[in-house]
């Protein structure tokens, strides 16, 4: 059975999220961007691939962003724009494939964190549990791609 099908009939969200724009994108990015690639060639970190429809979007699976600004600077459509702040509004969040809710010591993701945003909660008698601070994640997702459990997604900061 396809639970896409399903979702369509019963008029249920897709279960899966959608993959985030690149940094910066523009509240007109759909209207403006013109799929010519240029910023997927320019990120040296080559997280932006083609998505959905042509439309860049970015996949942390194998790195995280630095905001070096390169997929800005080559966007002529002005699909980015580097005045925004900040550069997206998304934030890790860590679901219950974490291996410390199966009792295992794990801490790579707040290790790779270089804001801190991922704290540890101490616990008598068990592990300690990762916590993130969504004020203080800048949704890079640098634990993403560390986490060996893949417990870790990004989602929309919604205001």
């Amino acid at each position: 059975m396809d639970p896409s099908r399903r979702n369509l009939l019963f008029g249920r969200r897709p279960q899966t999220p959608t993959a985030p724009r690149p940094p910066w994108a523009s509240a007109s990015f759909s209207d403006r961007c013109t799929h010519c690639g240029d910023c997927i060639r320019a990120c040296p970190q080559q997280i932006i691939k083609t998505g959905e429809g042509g439309f860049p979007v970015v996949d942390f699976a194998q790195a995280e962003c630095t905001f070096c600004g390169d997929c800005v600077r080559t966007c002529t459509s002005l699909a980015l724009d580097q005045s925004i702040s900040p550069p997206w509004k998304i934030y890790a969040e860590i679901n219950t494939n974490c291996l410390a809710d199966r009792g295992v010591e794990c801490r790579i993701c707040g290790e790779v964190c270089d804001e801190q945003a991922i704290r540890f909660q101490l616990a008598v008698g068990k592990v300690a549990h990762p916590l993130v601070s969504a004020e203080q994640c800048t949704g890079c997702g640098a634990c993403v791609s560390s986490c060996p459990s893949q417990s870790i997604r990004l989602l929309e900061l919604i205001a």
